[in-house]
C-alpha cells in the first residue's frame, strides 16, 4: 500500500485529482495539505473538505501557507472561479477553516515513513519549502515527490515563460528544486496531452447522482473557461490528476534528468530552465516528464473517477 501525501490549492483540476487519489485501491492517502494558489487558503481547504464529503471519503485535511514566499498573491477567479470551485460554493464561513498545520503534518509523516512516503504537490511549492526549510534532516528521508508544475519545453499558461504554480512562488519553487530531494517534475510539457472533454461531462450528467452532478457543475466551469483561453485544445487539461497518475503508475511517463532551477529574473519569472552553470560532477536534481502514454492514463482516470461518481449517496460505504 502506497503512503502518500497530496499537497493542493483546490482549484477544479486539484478536486479532480483528489477524487482519482481517493479511487485508488493500492494507495493511503494520509492527509491533504493545502495552500493559497487557485484561491486564498481558507477556500481551499473549505473546498477539499466539501470533495471528501461529496464523495464520502475521510480523510484530515491540513491547512497551510496563506501567502507566498516573498510575493502577493493576485485572485481573478478567471479559470476556476472566485471560490476556486467554479462559483459553486459560495464564500466560506468559520466551520470551514483548517486547524491542523499542514507543514508540522507534512514533517512528521515524513519521519514516521521516511523513503515510503511519496508526497504529490499540485499547487505552489510554498508548504513543501517550508518543510524543508523547518527540518531539511528529515525531508531529505522521503521517498519521492511529484510535482504538478513548470514548462520546460513549451510555452507557459500564466506567462509566455512559465506554468501558474511556478510563477505563483517562484522563490519556493526554486528553493525545493535545488534542495536536492527526489522529485519529478510533471509539466505542462506532458499535462496538455490529457485531456477532460465535453462528452466526458456529458456523461457524468448520465449518472444522476449528487456527486456527478457537483463535478458536472465545477467541470463546465473550466471547461467553458479553457474554451476562451485555449481554443486549440478538445477539452481542459488534466493537469493534477495526472500527477497522481505518474506518482502511482511512473511507467505511464518517460523522464529526462536535468540541473532545473526557476528563473527569478523579471523579464522571465517562472521559467522553469536548466542550469548550464554547474560543477562537472554535480548531478541532475529533477526528473522530468517529456512523453505521457496519455490513452493509458486517461482509461485509468475515467474508469476510477466515473466509477466513483456513478455510486449514489444511499450506496456508499
Amino acid at each position: 500500500m502506497k503512503k502518500v501525501i497530496l499537497d493542493v490549492d483546490t482549484g477544479i483540476d486539484d478536486a479532480l485529482a483528489i477524487s482519482y487519489a481517493v479511487a485508488q485501491p493500492d494507495v493511503e492517502l494520509l492527509g491533504i495539505t493545502t495552500s493559497y494558489g487557485m484561491a486564498p487558503v481558507e477556500y481551499t481547504c473549505r473546498n477539499t473538505k466539501h470533495i471528501l464529503n461529496v464523495l464520502n471519503k475521510d480523510v484530515p485535511v491540513y491547512g497551510g501557507a496563506a501567502t507566498p514566499r516573498k510575493r502577493t498573491r493576485v485572485y481573478n477567479g478567471r479559470i476556476h472561479g472566485k471560490d476556486g470551485l467554479g462559483n459553486t460554493l459560495g464564500a466560506v464561513n468559520e466551520n470551514d477553516k483548517c486547524k491542523l498545520d499542514a507543514v508540522d503534518f507534512i514533517i512528521e509523516s515524513t519521519k514516521k515513513y521516511n523513503h515510503d512516503l511519496t508526497i504529490i504537490t499540485t499547487g505552489p511549492l510554498t508548504n513543501l519549502a517550508r518543510a524543508i526549510n523547518c527540518a531539511p534532516e528529515v525531508m531529505h528521508s522521503v521517498g519521492r515527490i511529484v510535482t504538478m508544475g513548470g514548462a520546460v519545453a513549451t510555452p507557459g499558461n500564466a506567462s509566455k515563460f512559465a506554468e501558474a504554480n511556478i510563477l505563483i512562488d517562484p522563490e519556493s519553487a526554486d528553493f525545493v528544486f535545488k534542495s536536492k530531494l527526489p522529485i519529478t517534475l510533471v509539466g505542462l510539457d506532458v499535462t496538455r496531452k490529457t485531456l477532460l472533454t465535453q462528452d466526458d461531462v456529458e456523461k457524468w450528467k448520465q449518472f444522476r447522482t449528487s456527486s456527478a452532478d457537483f463535478f458536472v457543475d465545477f467541470t463546465q466551469f473550466y471547461l467553458n473557461a479553457y474554451k476562451k483561453i485555449h481554443p486549440y485544445l478538445k477539452g481542459c487539461a488534466l493537469h493534477d490528476p495526472l500527477a497522481v497518475g505518474v506518482a502511482i503508475y511512473p511507467e505511464i511517463v518517460h523522464t529526462v534528468p536535468m540541473n532545473l532551477e526557476v528563473d527569478l529574473s523579471e523579464e522571465a519569472l517562472g521559467r522553469t530552465v536548466e542550469n548550464l552553470n554547474i560543477e562537472l560532477n554535480e548531478k541532475p536534481n529533477v526528473d522530468v516528464c517529456f512523453q505521457v502514454d496519455s490513452k493509458t492514463f486517461m482509461e485509468d482516470f475515467f474508469t476510477k473517477v466515473d466509477y466513483l461518481l456513478s455510486i449514489k449517496s444511499s450506496e456508499r460505504v
